[in-house]
């Protein structure tokens, strides 16, 4: 019911991975009891070539995949600057291929949920928190992007969310005008001129 890649550097971080000492791949697995061990055991002879299995008791589990939910391992840190966060939805084959592009220029972290369509990328050291990396590489697999966190400056510099087509943008720029007519209610805050 549940696929989350957690890269070694975050895993650390992750109460029921942190014990692994390198990237985890996790699957949960749910349902009747009786049907829970022939699918573990099902699996674990179809993963075992790709190295150690572990299987955690359902309180390192829960704290696992609460951590997943939460992007726990990208926290903001209580002082100091946070790197810039993105929130990236993909085809779930597409998410490895997103990261290494950005990867590929400048330094990434990425933690994958969803199988790998919901990829969360940590990105350190970008002036525009990485946007033009970004949007390239989302344009050309394919989804969208959201700057999830940044500096107050960036996020008043670069779009926030995924970069509207022409006709899309007029359609939303009407049905805002029409919900609120004198611009009052967050104008500028989704996208510049709305």
């Amino acid at each position: 019911s549940g696929a989350a890649h957690i890269p070694a550097g975050a895993a650390a971080q992750v109460t029921g991975a942190a014990g692994a000492g390198r990237a985890v791949t996790a699957l949960r697995l749910e349902g009747v009891a009786p049907a829970i061990p022939p699918r573990r055991g099902m699996l674990e002879a179809l993963l075992k070539p790709y190295g150690e299995l572990i299987a955690v008791g359902e309180r390192a589990s829960r704290a696992l995949w609460q951590a997943v939910r939460d992007v726990t391992p990208f926290a903001a840190p209580a002082s100091g600057t946070a790197a810039a966060l993105w929130r990236i939805s993909t085809a779930p084959s597409h998410g490895p291929e997103i990261v290494a592009q950005v990867a590929a220029q400048c330094e990434a972290a990425a933690l994958y949920d969803w199988g790998g369509g919901l990829v969360w990328m940590q990105l350190a050291g970008r002036s525009d928190a990485g946007a033009r990396l970004v949007r390239r590489a989302v344009a050309s697999c394919g989804g969208h992007a959201t700057l999830f966190r940044a500096d107050v400056a960036v996020r008043a510099a670069v779009d926030v969310f995924e970069p509207q087509e022409r006709a899309l943008a007029a359609l939303t720029r009407r049905v805002k005008e029409g919900f609120d007519p004198k611009g009052i209610l967050g104008p500028g805050r989704m996208y510049a001129g709305t």
